[in-house]
């Protein structure tokens, strides 16, 4: 193999591997996915539609669909939902 071939590889496998890591990292310090308080363009990844599968596509601010990671317990003080509360409101909708 040759060395470019391997740094590509070696590249993309760390690129992998800190995608993949982000949503554990997160949680486990002390963070919660809090529904409706992105603005365009600022959400952390996935809505629940699944209009989109990638941060920063919210189209609109506050969309109760997508959503951001904050400091566990200040979700409900900022007027955002939890995933269960996001679903039923989507669902309403």
């Amino acid at each position: 193999m040759n060395p470019h071939a391997m740094i590509a590889a070696a590249a993309t496998s760390l690129v992998s591997l800190a995608l993949l890591s982000t949503p554990a990292m997160a949680q486990s310090s002390g963070k919660e996915k809090c529904y409706g308080i992105a603005k365009a363009g600022q959400n952390d990844c996935a809505n629940t539609a699944g209009v989109h599968s990638c941060a920063g596509q919210s189209k609109v601010d506050n969309d109760k669909t997508e959503w951001k990671y904050v400091a566990a317990g200040t979700c409900k003080q900022m007027g955002g939902l939890s995933a269960d509360e996001a679903k039923a409101a989507a669902k309403k909708s």
